[in-house]
């Protein structure tokens, strides 16, 4: 599969295995996302729900300009900041409802990696937002410095720039808590 587009496009065509696929493949990276700026997992789902919905129903046009992937995650930007402005009061999530995020089979190291992300996620909280957006969408979801900056709608070199402060700014959090986290 090519990182979604060709499920996308026999999704188009009728094909309802093309949409499932999509589903399996960026949902929970999407509701992870999207909770980085909601700070509420249940409203982080209803998002990525309105994201899918949309695919559905308006069945939005894909260039190919982007990977589908940076599409998908722009359109869930979009909706996002749309939610943001229309419910200004918005609720925090507690971070133990993220206990589950790793799916390792090895219950010790499920169990340690879930409390380094717990924490990572803690620290991150304290983080500028943009700081904790470009820190997910790079080190968490994978995406290169241009997909974010299409992403975040910010020029490259902003990326560069945000991306370096950024871990800057992690780092010294960690050494606030006299933490490390191996995998940054």
């Amino acid at each position: 599969m090519d990182n979604g587009a060709s499920s996308y496009r026999r999704f188009l065509d009728g094909d309802k295995e093309g949409l499932t696929e999509i589903v399996h493949t960026y949902a929970d990276g999407l509701i992870f996302y999207v909770n980085s700026f909601v700070h509420d997992i249940h409203t982080a789902e209803d998002i990525t729900e309105d994201v899918l919905a949309k695919l559905i129903a308006k069945k939005p046009h894909y260039s190919g300009r982007s990977s589908f992937k940076t599409w998908l995650y722009t359109i869930a930007r979009n909706l996002t900041m749309d939610y943001l402005s229309r419910n200004s009061n918005y609720q925090r999530a507690d971070i133990s409802e993220l206990d589950n995020i790793s799916s390792q089979s090895d219950i010790e190291k499920r169990y340690i990696k879930n409390e380094q992300k717990r924490e990572l996620h803690k620290i991150m909280q304290k983080l500028n937002p943009d700081y904790v957006q470009v820190l997910y969408l790079i080190y968490f979801e994978g995406f290169n410095n241009k997909e974010t900056a299409h992403i975040m709608k910010k020029s490259k070199r902003q990326i560069e720039n945000l991306l370096y402060r950024a871990k800057q700014a992690l780092k010294n959090e960690f050494d606030k808590e006299g933490m490390t986290y191996e995998e940054l």
